[in-house]
């Protein structure tokens, strides 16, 4: 497998194409796998803002005073307002705030940026990603002839880990992991459990190529990567009544 950065990608703007900025600059072939960073796919559907376009709720307001009590650093209430409203739950409100997206995903502040904005306050997650990797899977066929997947990719922190990981936010074009229950090991003994997280997988790959901070190549080819005969599925997101962590958060309350 080889993954190559898409480079001399501009800055971004709203209603740009990423299938054309990246056809242009790079040799795409039928099954490569595309990823793309979420910053510029938000950036390209006009998911920049404002805090002003935020005005803070008595619940905003709540949250920010108690982060900035347990912190001891002043919290913005206009900020806690855009987690709120880009959120479907707040799992945790301190000692930061943890909350699922309208898509499904977990993590910190709704995945909200406020890095490489340069004319605006904040960065929010594309409405709907994997819509987006849709979008430019279909227009990279129309532009090359090739059929490819696309994964849309995000940074995030881990439970029990230190440091940030690539995984993916929204795919097209594959499913999400495959299947080795009912495969054998060397031992011919029978895999019960193991269902490989590929797109995540992927997705972590690519930011060792992409890098983190002022990089500029958010994009990245993947070639020579093969799914393989196993069954797929496109279950990613734990559903609440499967996810035993999050059953236990609503029982919990920070205590500093």
């Amino acid at each position: 497998m080889e993954l190559h950065a898409v480079s001399d990608l501009p800055e971004v703007r709203p209603g740009d194409d990423l299938a054309d900025l990246v056809a242009d600059r790079a040799a795409i072939e039928d099954g490569n796998v595309l990823t793309v960073a979420s910053t510029v796919v938000s950036k390209a559907e006009g998911r920049t803002a404002d805090l002003s376009d935020f005005p803070a709720g008595p619940r905003a307001r709540e949250i920010a005073t108690r982060l900035a009590e347990i912190t001891g650093e002043e919290k913005d209430p206009r900020f806690a307002q855009a987690v709120l409203e880009e959120s479907t739950d707040l799992l945790m409100e301190a000692p930061f705030l943890l909350t699922e997206t309208r898509f499904g995903h977990v993590s910190v502040n709704a995945g909200i940026d406020r890095s490489n904005v340069p004319d605006r306050d904040l960065l929010l997650l594309p409405r709907d990603p994997t819509a987006s990797a849709e979008r430019i899977r279909a227009g990279l066929r129309e532009r090359t002839g090739a059929d490819v997947a696309v994964i849309v990719t995000d940074t995030c922190g881990r439970p029990f880990r230190h440091g940030q990981r690539g995984v993916a936010v929204g795919w097209a074009g594959m499913p999400a992991s495959r299947d080795w229950r009912g495969e054998r090991d060397r031992d011919g003994r029978e895999l019960g459990v193991t269902v490989q997280a590929v797109v995540d997988e992927l997705a972590a790959a690519a930011n060792l190529v992409t890098g983190e901070g002022a990089g500029g190549t958010p994009a990245v080819v993947v070639r020579g990567w093969e799914f393989g005969d196993l069954a797929g599925s496109d279950a990613l997101f734990r559903e609440v009544e499967g996810d035993f962590v999050r059953q236990a958060l609503r029982g919990w309350e920070y205590q500093p």
